[in-house]
């Protein structure tokens, strides 16, 4: 399978950059995963739910100009739907064979993802109902695909 994940940000601190280069780095063997870094907007001491919308689209339309036509869309949202590993796993699994585009996470900037984003997106995704910085979540999402690559496979993990 190959995946791409677009997020809002970097990741600036060292160890969330080593985890996340680890797991693509293991990833690379399942297959073409990229990870697009789209620069954060920096929001306002006294900002303004006006101000606020602004800059969620204005985040939102890079996000939109990275993705590309025939790419399924899975937008990283709280209120998505959660899956366990296995059964993520099947569901990617599914998505490859169907031949409806390479699948493409998309994670927010720290104010959420624009209307016009989730407008885009083919599914949501809930990694859980807590909340998580955003470097986290990608490095977790970035295991989370790990593992699913794993079980795919019929390879062991850790259950």
């Amino acid at each position: 399978m190959n995946a791409s994940v677009i997020a809002v940000g970097q990741l600036r601190e060292k160890p969330f950059r080593a985890m996340a280069d680890e797991y693509l780095k293991r990833l690379s063997r399942y297959g073409k995963y990229r990870e697009i870094e789209l620069n954060d907007l920096p929001e306002p001491a006294n900002s303004s739910p006006t101000l606020e919308e602004q800059i969620r689209r204005k985040e939102g339309e890079a996000i939109l100009k990275a993705i590309r036509p025939g790419d399924y869309v899975i937008a990283l949202t709280i209120p998505g739907r959660q899956w366990d590993s296995p059964a993520l796993a099947r569901h990617l699994e599914a998505l490859a064979a169907s031949g409806r585009g390479d699948p493409v996470f998309v994670i927010g900037g720290s104010l959420g993802l624009s209307p016009e984003v989730i407008a885009r997106a083919d599914e949501e995704l809930s990694m859980s109902a807590m909340t998580f910085p955003h470097q986290l979540a990608r490095v977790m999402l970035l295991e989370q695909l790990y593992r699913c690559c794993r079980i795919t496979a019929g390879e062991r993990y850790h259950k």
